[in-house]
């Protein structure tokens, strides 16, 4: 397994456009990019996405766009969360409108914990929808919820990752489910 110097140099390296450096860094990453998929669709049964679909499509997202610049492996991670949860967002919207009388229902609890996985339903599209108002009033916030929801990272995990303490992430993640929370309600 390489180390996080190696990473390291292979996003350099992909921040200038080598193509076989971002792939060494994605291949290095996969089985934990694959770990955050299953722990996020734990307890789906009968959907279509599975942790390999949806790694393999964020897969897409991530080498599919130009812009994408890693600094470092905690960017990596929280544009890999970002690009989870944009293809969780989109099957969930994709599955609704399959459904008959798809329309949006209220949710009135944010778990503490994602252990049992993201429900791909209407709740993911309201979750959806009160994160990206939190991104507008405070993206740290956001960015922890992400990494939290839809990377499955233990505060501590995200408190190493953004080197900043488990209390202040704690903090973090208290302000936002509130907001959130306010959101879902007011819907």
């Amino acid at each position: 397994m390489a180390d996080t110097a190696d990473i390291t140099q292979w996003l350099d390296a992909a921040h200038e456009g080598d193509a076989d450096a971002m792939g060494k860094v994605l291949s290095t990453l996969y089985q934990e990019l694959h770990a955050m998929a299953r722990r996020q669709l734990a307890g789906q049964q009968g959907h279509t996405l599975d942790a390999t679909a949806l790694v393999h499509e964020a897969y897409l997202k991530l080498v599919g766009r130009r812009e994408a610049q890693f600094e470092d492996r905690a960017h990596f991670f929280a544009y890999a969360a970002s690009a989870m949860r944009s293809v969780v967002v989109d099957y969930a919207r994709q599955r609704l409108a399959q459904k008959r009388g798809g329309d949006l229902h209220r949710v009135t609890e944010l778990p503490e914990e994602v252990e049992g996985g993201l429900r791909l339903d209407e709740e993911m599209l309201g979750l959806d929808t009160a994160l990206t108002r939190l991104s507008e009033v405070d993206e740290r916030l956001a960015h922890v919820v992400e990494l939290r929801y839809f990377a499955g990272l233990s505060e501590l995990e995200i408190a190493a990752l953004l080197k900043r303490s488990e209390r202040s992430i704690r903090r973090d993640w208290q302000k936002a489910r509130m907001f959130l929370l306010a959101s879902l309600q007011e819907r």
